[in-house]
């Protein structure tokens, strides 16, 4: 019989797995010019939610979207504290470390 986490509904080894997930910190360019930056452990997934409008309010209609910048990280703690920083920047730096 398969150890199960409190919830009942999932296993010990898939939470175990998701917890090793790997979460990224993304910036968007929208058509308006603007810069979205979110957070998400499947980054493939979210971008095409941002294209479809289904991802977050802030970009649905800004379409077409581009993703401009990514960065991985080992977890989701990480991924927002520097989803905060990055946040925390200008426009100018934001597009720079696009570039880098």
């Amino acid at each position: 019989m398969a150890n199960y986490n409190v919830s009942g509904l999932m296993t010990l080894a898939e939470l175990a797995k998701k917890k090793q997930q790997s979460w990224f910190v993304y910036i968007l360019l929208c058509s308006d010019s603007t810069l979205y930056t979110g957070i998400t452990n499947n980054i493939n997934k979210r971008v095409e939610d941002h294209k479809k409008g289904i991802g977050a309010k802030y970009t649905k209609g800004r379409s077409p979207l581009s993703l401009i910048w990514q960065e991985k990280h080992p977890n989701k703690s990480s991924a927002s504290k520097r989803e905060y920083e990055i946040k925390s920047l200008t426009k100018k730096q934001k597009l720079i470390l696009s570039q880098s």
